[in-house]
Formats: C-alpha cells, structure tokens, sequence
C-alpha cells in the first residue's frame, strides 16, 4: 500500500503527505536529531536521530565531514573516530533513519483503513494470520512507495524548511541507500502478498506503488495544481487490497470506500498546504493553495467535502453497512462539513485562517468513519 498524499501522511496507499515540521538546526558538532513529516496522513512521526549519538566522541575533522554528508556510514567503522560502544549507537541511528524514510505515521492512518475493510468484507473476523500478514506486506509497500519518494523528492526536500531534517537531506543515508532499500521492501512486500495472501493483492500493492512513484511524484506534483486530486488515488488503495486479501476479488463496497478516500484526500491536504503554501512556493510545486486565490481554495474544499459525505452515505445501501454505520456516517460527515464551513467563512471575512483545525479533523473523521466500518458487520 502506498501513502495516501496527504494522509501523514495522516495519509492513502493514500494520497501525499510531505509534512515534516521543523527548520534546520545550524551546524553542530555532532548531527542533530532528524524529525519525520507528520501527515497526514498525518502526524508528527517517529523521531530519527542524526548519524552520531552526542555521547559517541567524534574527532573534528569527522564531525566536519558529518554536516557536509562527505563521509558516509562505513567511514566511521574505518575512520577509528568511533569507540566501540559508539558503533552499537550508530547502527541504531541508522536503523532508525531508514524506519523515518518510510513516514511510519503515514503507514499508520493507510492502515486504519484496511483491517476494518477486510471484516466487511468477510462479514465477520478474518483469521489472526490473514490479517497480520496483510497488514506486514502492506507495511512494506507503503514503505517502499514512501521510501522512494524520499529519494525522488530529496532535491526539494532540502529547500522547504519542513523536510529539512529529513535523513536524505541530513545525509544519514545516502541516495544509493534509500533508493536499493525502497526496492527491496517492495520486492518483500510483493513476494509477501503473493505467496501468503494472493497474487490479486500482490498486483493491487504495487499497483499503488507505481502510481505514487511514476504517476503522482514523477509525474503530477511538480507540473500541476491536480496533482493531489489525481495523485490522492494512490492512497486509496489499502481498500482495495484489504478487501481483495479476503476474497481474492474487489467489491463495490471496496469501490465505495476507495472514493470516500479519494474524495477525503484534497480537502485534508489543501488544509495543510494552506499553512505550508510559503514551503512549497519556495520549492516551486504548484499545490493550490500557492496557485489560486484562497476563496477558490476553500470553494474546492466545500464541494469535495459534501462529495465525500454522499459518498460515504452511500456505503449504507451497497455494502448493508447498518444502522450504526449510517449514524457515524451523518454525524460525523456533518461535523466535517460544519468545519469545512468554518473556515472559509473565514477565508470569505479575511479573519485568521485555522487551517490545521480541519486537517486534523479530517484525520479524526476518517479514524471513526473506518472504526464505524469495522463494528458494523460485528453487531
């Protein structure tokens, strides 16, 4: 599965969600902690660490060539700068930089959306292993498609002050590192579904793979303003593939949810790129925000936004949902709508725009609407 973008990467695998926070620390003697993009997704990730713990001892010429990304991960072990207990600290600040390049808080909220999937699609509980194997394998898949993002993006990521701290930016792992370990969760997620769930599911994961690397991040993010709403389709995907591990096939209730998603993906991501608009000006991607007026911004909000609560609505009848999904759904779409409302009146009178308020709403709309999914089969 790949990252929704905008999921946070609270996001689908979701749309985009390039959402690190953070400046750059200036120039240490030792590299400092490396933050991860919250995304949305979505939320602030796990915290990296720099190439060198500040309790292993490091000559200065080391620690120079440190900043500058001259020296890389075998060059410690050779250099002798580095005790032996500092090596043990370095192996696991490296692990953890690969863990950041994956945006783990992105993978999170993908798989929210799948396990309660595959118990509507089951009607019931799927077995233990089924599940933890397609959760494992779509783990991997959304880490590749993100992993290799990071690499494709790593020119950008440098300028725009949220990305910053990213370990390709802070060269805790180098191009060559990132792009062969992108590759092989790939290649692992891919035998993963294929051998122990189905091939249908396997076609499914790198089917959303290629279409955040090839189709949104080569393709669309750099060139035009739809970019997330086309792009926004690869994290979509989980649906699918949670549906599809369970009955080798992909149902219109699956269909359903994909366009609740779909539909979900601009309007959490607009609101973050509303508040990070000056970020991607300066890295010259046309998000909408950058590119048009904030009342047209906000215009395109409201109308994704009711799309997305009909959407959802529609889940009732195709997929017998139940009552208990048909409430959450009206309740929780209207509070989504009552948000989207409130800010563009605030847009519309020139007041402060609270943009975060509706991101990390839509977050929280999507966390209950897919628990709601998950319940319903059950009562």
């Amino acid at each position: 599965m790949a990252a929704a973008p905008g999921v946070r990467q609270t996001t689908a695998v979701g749309g985009r969600a390039d959402t690190a926070t953070g400046a750059a620390e200036p120039a240490k003697t030792t590299a400092a902690p490396a933050a991860v993009d919250p995304d949305a997704p979505a939320t602030v990730g796990l915290a990296v660490a720099g190439a060198v713990s500040p309790a292993v001892p490091v000559d200065t010429a080391v620690a120079g060539d440190l900043e500058s990304g001259d020296l890389e991960s075998g060059d410690l072990e050779t250099s002798g700068a580095v005790s032996p207990g500092g090596r043990l600290e370095f192996a696991l600040a490296k692990a953890r930089a690969y863990v950041a390049l994956t945006k783990p808080r992105i993978i999170e909220l993908l798989l929210v959306t799948t396990v309660p999937v595959m118990i509507l699609a089951k009607r019931g509980l799927p077995s233990p292993w089924l599940i933890l194997v397609t959760l494992v394998a779509g783990t991997l898949s959304a880490g590749s498609a993100n992993t290799i993002n990071c690499y494709v993006d790593r020119d950008i990521d440098e300028i725009m002050a949220r990305t910053k701290r990213r370990p390709l930016v802070k060269a805790t792992v180098t191009p060559v590192e990132a792009l062969r370990f992108g590759i092989v969760l790939g290649v692992v997620s891919t035998l993963m579904f294929g051998l122990l769930v189905n091939w249908p599911s396997a076609l499914l994961a790198d089917g959303a793979i290629a279409f955040y690397v090839f189709v949104y991040t080569l393709g669309l993010k750099r060139r035009t303003s739809s970019n997330i709403v086309i792009g926004g389709a690869a994290g979509c995907f989980p649906v699918l593939i949670g549906w599809s591990a369970v009955t080798g096939t992909v149902g219109w209730g699956a269909v359903v949810l994909f366009g609740v998603v779909f539909f979900w993906t601009p309007p959490h991501f607009w609101a973050l790129a509303i508040k990070f608009k000056d970020d991607y000006a300066a890295a010259g991607v046309p998000m909408l925000p950058v590119v048009a007026p904030l009342r047209e911004v906000g215009r395109k909000i409201l109308i994704y936004s009711y799309v997305m609560v009909a959407t959802s609505l529609a889940l009732y009848p195709v997929a017998h949902a139940g009552y208990l999904y048909l409430a959450t759904a009206v309740l929780t779409g209207a509070w989504f709508l009552l948000e989207a409302h409130r800010m563009t009146r605030q847009i519309a009178r020139g007041a402060e725009i609270r943009p975060m308020r509706l991101f990390h709403y839509s977050i929280t709309y999507l966390t209950i609407l897919f628990l709601a999914v998950a319940v319903s089969p059950l009562v």
